[in-house]
């Protein structure tokens, strides 16, 4: 299989992994880095793709606590149930004995001729025509620096604070800059983007903390760049609720995704 974004290791038990975690995989202030969550579900999708031989078709995070380097996170298998084209799994990710996030899934296909999409891929120019956008914090260093932002809509980064979007929606062109191939668990790292269209929507230095990110993959194709189409649904009460229509260059929809956060604004530099 083509390399993963992050450092996952197998074990002598098939269904247990591991992965130490850098900056390479964390976001959050120098003195308080922490595991970014989309890698918590992206190596959770890695670890059972490998495990079960089979492709994902879905999968849900719930994220439960904060992973800091130089942990190590162990990731323990469950398939309670195996069938002749699915597999229904199960993964609890933790370090020692606290539990960090837990994911669950079904992979698999079937043999079918029937291949449709009805959702068509926004008018959107090429990535290279499109402003590049740095993460609010920089990206000198940690996850962000080695992910690639266009902005073709909405506003990203330090540029969030002024009118409110008023469909709440933003798009954006996003690549790793290491050119990993773009698989379910680089996907599932790009669905995690969905909190950055927060401050766009509000108009305001705001995003969140994921409480939850779940990933259903259509059909994956050969790309270098990935369209993000998030829409940011509503917040109130201190959490928000949005969607990420994921497309490949060529207008095929690879997957969407879905996920509530914690909404946090960020007025002063003290808060970022």
């Amino acid at each position: 299989m083509d390399p993963l974004f992050f450092d996952l290791r197998p074990t002598h038990n098939p269904h247990r992994w591991f992965m130490p975690l850098t900056p390479a995989v964390c976001v959050g202030p120098p003195d308080n880095l922490f595991m970014f969550g989309g890698v918590g579900l992206a190596s959770a999708i890695g670890a059972m793709e490998r495990t079960t031989g089979r492709p994902l078709i879905w999968g849900t995070a719930q994220y439960l606590s904060y992973a800091r380097p130089p942990s190590v996170v162990d990731l323990d298998v469950w398939t309670p149930a195996v069938g002749k084209h699915n597999t229904q799994a199960r993964v609890i990710g933790h370090v020692g004995d606290k539990e960090i996030f837990t994911v669950v899934a079904a992979l698999g296909s079937r043999p079918s001729e029937l291949s449709r999409q009805w959702l068509v891929m926004p008018d959107a120019p090429r990535p290279e025509d499109c402003d590049p956008a740095d993460h609010w914090r920089g990206a000198d260093t940690g996850l962000h620096s080695r992910i690639e932002v266009r902005v073709v809509k909405g506003r990203y980064g330090r540029d969030r604070d002024g009118a409110p979007e008023e469909d709440g929606r933003s798009l954006l062109w996003i690549r790793p800059r290491e050119r990993f191939a773009i698989d379910a668990s680089m996907l599932a790292v790009m669905a995690d983007f969905v909190p950055s269209g927060i401050g766009n929507a509000l108009g305001r230095n705001a995003g969140g903390n994921s409480l939850d990110n779940t990933l259903r993959v259509r059909r994956i194709v050969p790309t270098e760049w990935v369209l993000c189409d998030i829409r940011i649904h509503g917040v109130h009460g201190g959490f928000g609720h949005g969607a990420m229509y994921l497309f490949a260059q060529d207008g095929e929809l690879m997957a969407t995704a879905s996920q509530s956060l914690i909404v946090r604004v960020r007025e002063t530099p003290e808060d970022r």
